[in-house]
């Protein structure tokens, strides 16, 4: 999808960080936006900057661990301007806990949130898809849904299941021109740190010294949707560290003896 102009987007976690940034790059497209989070007012902060751009745009605020709800969202998302032609699958959350002592109700949350709310939105959306000769679906995964890191287990989970599915999606419904792209950050300067779930439940409540010092969600931003013009199946957005996907592939034994060194944070 080369030109992105007159296009219909919906994004979610478009309240903050990545989705943010991707609304404003949208607009620049041309794009009318559909924008959702569980945060209403800061939402309504997003359209109105939106809106003084000249952007369409409209709020659709819902709980990502509401799968429930996901279906008449999304028909919602589709009714607000007439169709939908991009899906960014954005929102989610981190984890900053041990294996041990994070609760089984974080690793659940954790699932509902960045894998379950992706799919159900997927599967709600794609058959006004088919039914429409096609669309883009593009989903935030992470560096970390290539590799284990530490006190992210469930979160690397959820990360790998994502890929899992969508390749799988991009396989079965490739002749009916649905696309995906699927995108691979390392460190982007968000808050995703402080509002990742400690062991107890709660928000961390801390900006990682690596995270603080990662790239911007606009440059973030900015490298998704050239992946999704050029029509990328997977993207490696970031510094140096990207090299680690290769050290992994080519040299394993490297790769496991160079993490294990990594200092939890």
């Amino acid at each position: 999808m080369k030109d992105l102009k007159n296009k219909t987007a919906w994004i979610t976690g478009a309240s903050s960080g990545i989705g943010e940034a991707l609304c404003y790059e949208l607009a620049s497209e041309g794009c009318n936006l559909v924008l959702s989070s569980n945060e209403p007012e800061e939402l309504e902060r997003v359209k109105s900057l939106l809106s003084a751009r000249g952007t369409k745009s409209v709020v659709l605020p819902f709980d990502l661990t509401d799968i429930d709800s996901i279906p008449g969202i999304a028909q919602k998302a589709i009714s607000s301007f007439g169709s939908i032609d991009l899906v960014f699958n954005n929102g989610g959350i981190s984890q900053r806990s041990m294996i041990l002592e994070t609760p089984i109700a974080n690793d659940r949350k954790i699932m509902e949130i960045n894998y379950f709310s992706s799919i159900a939105i997927t599967k709600a959306i794609l058959p006004h898809f088919l039914k429409n000769g096609g669309g883009h679906i593009a989903v935030t995964s992470s560096l970390s849904g290539l590799f284990g890191f530490p006190l992210r287990s469930a979160y690397c989970a959820s990360k790998h299941a994502l890929h899992g599915f969508y390749e799988t999606l991009r396989i079965e419904y490739l002749k009916e021109n649905v696309k995906v792209t699927i995108a691979c950050p390392d460190r982007v300067r968000t808050k995703i740190s402080v509002n990742a779930l400690a062991a107890n439940g709660k928000p961390h409540g801390q900006m990682d010294a690596r995270q603080d010092k990662g790239i911007t969600p606009e440059d973030c931003a900015r490298a998704i949707i050239k992946a999704v013009k050029k029509n990328k199946i997977v993207v490696l957005i970031g510094g140096a560290e990207r090299i680690s996907v290769y050290i992994k592939r080519y040299f394993p034994s490297l790769f496991y003896k160079l993490i294990s060194k990594v200092k939890p944070t």
